[in-house]
């Protein structure tokens, strides 16, 4: 039987999942616009820094609308094969869309849950996971399971976000929905978990994995007009607070930052990301 933690650890588990879903899905609608191009820019860079060779097998879970897999895809050639996961369907459909324009045919996009895949073990040659490992309660727990998936002598990557996420608006940001939602004042949002070095590092060696290359790369994203940043709010993992307020609320606060940006003569705001790189060892017996 479950204990009384296990239930509250599903149900836990459960509500991120739908509400991940619920955000993710409505954010499809900004995926294509240009103040979200820092989406296939680190999904670009993350899948650069993995060795893939022509015909390899890769996973890419939380794939988004294709910004890891497509290039994933392209790095394994037509004899290699990409599986991208993802809960929402929105964002599959918009990757499907992206993959058939560009010609791409070995990627397949799939509605799944990254917890529960139950692919076997040592199943794929790298396994890819940029902006969705803190998505989940139990992040060392997902962590073992995508390295259970992966080959000995494979690579896992796996990217967040790192510190001063979209500053200076962020805090803009949390004061505004404060002031319509005080629930909502200081709440955390899953990305804030892990944003050092440190605290990626330390996820890694709890989860049981060691010798990971970590590397911080600073970022930023323009904004040449301040509806820039309620763009980027309704096409990223913001829009889940903007779909919970009223439609006076949601106004209000689109009004306020709106305002303060254009007051403080804000015209870009930091993307700073930390990718980390583990290789399976292989074994020797």
């Amino acid at each position: 039987m479950n204990s009384e933690a296990d239930t509250i650890r599903i149900e836990d588990l459960r509500a991120a999942q739908r509400k991940a879903e619920r955000t993710y899905n409505a954010a499809a609608d900004c995926f294509d616009a240009e103040p979200l191009a820092f989406w296939n820019r680190y999904g670009r860079r993350t899948v650069d820094r993995l060795p893939l060779r022509d015909g390899a097998s890769v996973l890419d879970a939380c794939c988004g609308a294709g910004a890891s897999a497509l290039p994933a895809a392209r790095a394994v050639g037509p004899r290699g094969t990409v599986v991208a996961v993802d809960l929402a369907e929105r964002l599959l459909e918009l990757g499907r869309k992206r993959a058939d324009a560009a010609g791409v045919s070995n990627i397949e996009f799939r509605r799944a849950d990254m917890t529960a895949l139950g692919f076997p073990d040592g199943h794929f040659d790298a396994v890819v996971c940029v902006f969705g490992i803190f998505f989940v309660p139990d992040m060392e727990a997902q962590l073992a399971e995508l390295w259970r998936m992966l080959r000995p002598g494979g690579r896992l990557a796996v990217t967040t976000w790192g510190p001063d996420f979209f500053a200076p608006v962020y805090d803009i940001w949390h004061a505004a929905v404060g002031r319509v939602r005080t629930d909502l004042r200081g709440a955390l949002d899953p990305w804030d978990r892990i944003t050092t070095t440190a605290a990626v590092r330390r996820l890694f060696v709890d989860a049981g994995i060691d010798a990971v290359d970590v590397v911080p790369e600073a970022g930023h994203q323009a904004l040449t007009a301040p509806e820039d940043f309620w763009t980027i709010a309704r096409g990223s993992g913001l829009r889940g607070t903007i779909d919970d307020l009223d439609a006076g609320s949601a106004k209000a606060v689109r009004q306020d930052i709106l305002d303060a940006i254009a007051a403080r003569k804000i015209d870009s705001v930091q993307t700073n990301v930390i990718y980390v790189v583990a290789a399976k060892p292989v074994s020797t017996h």
